[in-house]
């Protein structure tokens, strides 16, 4: 069976609810192939999810940019999975370069927080990627693999993971990764899939290039 196609925008920090109305306008004209054959997401920021949810046409679907490790409770200015449930918010970004950048975010607590999502029926864009100092030296295999290992030592049920490649060398740098270079790291991840989870998931898991 042919994997679908993922097509995602992460809208980041950005927006006033009268600009996020304007590109839900534009998205809701847009020409695009059935569900069937692409899956559309946006992540807006949380305040705007359910604006956008209410805007935004049936076959598009709306993401968190984030969320909790655990069930709420006093985690002052976390969101929970239960509440993005409760929302009727299907997806949510986890691990982003920004987070693991700017918040110290480990590739354990990661992990941690895509099994929690997924646990509680939240789907999980799971964000992997290298920096330059680490491209530079040839250790970016080393680097997704490790990311993406300590998602799996935490998940068992792949169905609802995708992962987004996103090589932190080529955000806001002006350095452009090319498709054969971004080809040749999704190939090697989909052979670590196979090689230390199973061939089936490796078969089915969306493997995208970036959701920056």
């Amino acid at each position: 069976m042919a994997r679908k196609f993922f097509v995602g925008g992460n809208w980041k920090c950005n927006g006033t609810a009268e600009e996020v109305k304007k590109i839900v306008t534009t998205l809701n004209e847009a020409e695009v192939p059935s569900e069937d054959v692409v899956e559309v997401v946006v992540s807006p920021p949380f305040v705007f999810l359910t604006l956008v949810k209410s805007l935004l046409r049936s076959d598009f679907h709306v993401a968190a940019q984030n969320c909790w490790v655990r069930k709420g409770g006093a985690f002052t200015g976390e969101i929970s999975a239960e509440m993005l449930v409760n929302l009727g918010i299907p997806w949510v970004i986890i691990g982003h370069s920004e987070r693991r950048a700017l918040l110290n975010e480990s590739n354990e607590f990661v992990g941690d927080k895509v099994a929690y999502a997924v646990s509680q029926g939240v789907k999980v864009i799971a964000c992997i990627g290298e920096t330059l100092e680490q491209r530079e030296p040839g250790s970016t295999m080393a680097v997704v693999a490790a990311q993406a290992k300590a998602i799996a030592e935490k998940v068992t049920n792949w169905e609802n993971v995708v992962l987004a490649y996103e090589p932190v060398w080529a955000i806001g740098t002006g350095k452009v990764a090319t498709p054969a270079q971004a080809q040749e790291v999704h190939c090697e991840l989909r052979k670590w899939l196979n090689d230390n989870l199973n061939s089936e998931v490796a078969a089915s898991t969306r493997i995208i290039y970036r959701f920056c």
